[in-house]
């Protein structure tokens, strides 16, 4: 067991990121043991529509099982080119997104506190993405929090800071998906060149953790899909794949795997975030932070995540702070 051993931890809460929510035994014995009382969950994505260039709403989630048991966040992930419109009506959005959310919470009985906004705005982006959060913010009359990349705390003075109650530090997706070696969803050589900056970042930040994986697949060298619920373990069984390194796999008979083709030749690179790295980065975010986080959020909360981890993996994360 790693365990760093702390008082006044921070409370373990969990994204859910599917489009129909329905808790797994599996999953409820996770929020269980670990007495999560929050879930943030994703209600939809915002993206443009095709023709018109009007910002639309895609897969809004159902709900088939109650959450009275849970305070629940929405999320709402708003694609980064929604906020590239040049011709984007601010007013119109904030009212529409939180309308649907307010329609999606009274469809299934649901009252929220806060809302989640989670956009990876840029420097062209973000005058809307401001203006936005403040309107919504106004009209929501809601705590307001915004997820937060490590770059946008580096680099806060360009960026700027939204007028949100509190942010959520993703500490994940830290590199390109490429046919190297390298993990893209978690390195501490590319985490290092953004701690330093925490200290002096004015917002107060809780902290989202990957334990989520997929397979990068690589033909002729070149990167052509994500592949999610395969894991490094599954590969080594499969007759079809042989290790080549501890997390990249070679294709040695073309096959069918959940519907996707391999062809004999091509590489999987498995990309995870393991139970060592998760402390490690807890450590590191410990030592670097200017105010305690409240929560650490994981991100997400699958079956097929939670499998890949030791049981008390959540309790030794948060007993580093």
């Amino acid at each position: 067991m790693i365990s760093c051993g702390k008082n006044n931890e921070p409370v373990i809460s969990f994204y859910y990121w599917k489009t129909i929510f329905k808790l797994s035994e599996t999953e409820k014995q996770t929020l269980k043991e670990n007495n999560v009382s929050k879930l943030y969950i994703r209600y939809f994505d915002v993206g443009l529509h095709p023709e018109s260039k009007s910002p639309i709403p895609i897969s809004p989630i159902h709900f088939l099982e109650s959450v009275d048991a849970f305070e629940i966040v929405p999320v709402v992930f708003i694609k980064n080119k929604v906020m590239l419109e040049s011709a984007l009506d601010i007013d119109d959005l904030a009212l529409k997104t939180l309308k649907l959310v307010n329609e999606i919470n009274a469809k299934n009985k649901i009252s929220c506190k806060e809302i989640q906004i989670d956009c990876d705005w840029t420097l062209v982006s973000k005058n809307n993405y401001l203006k936005f959060i403040e309107r919504f913010k106004k009209l929501s009359n809601k705590k307001l929090s915004a997820t937060i990349r490590l770059h946008q705390v580096k680099y806060f003075k360009k960026t700027k800071i939204p007028n949100v109650d509190s942010g959520v530090l993703m500490y994940y997706n830290m590199g390109s998906i490429a046919a190297d070696t390298l993990n893209s969803i978690y390195s501490q050589k590319v985490a290092e060149r953004y701690l330093e900056s925490l200290k002096k970042y004015p917002l107060h930040l809780d902290f989202a953790l990957p334990i989520y994986s997929w397979g990068v697949h690589i033909r002729g060298g070149r990167v052509i899909g994500l592949r999610s619920k395969v894991t490094a373990q599954e590969l080594k069984k499969d007759i079809n794949f042989e290790s080549i390194s501890g997390t990249i796999f070679s294709v040695k008979h073309s096959n069918y795997k959940k519907g996707i083709f391999y062809e004999e030749g091509d590489q999987i690179k498995i990309e995870a975030t393991s139970s060592k790295e998760l402390i490690e980065i807890a450590e590191d975010l410990e030592e670097n932070t200017a105010q305690k986080p409240n929560e650490i959020i994981f991100y997400d909360l699958d079956e097929f995540n939670l499998k890949n981890y030791e049981k008390n993996i959540f309790k030794q994360v948060v007993s580093c702070f």
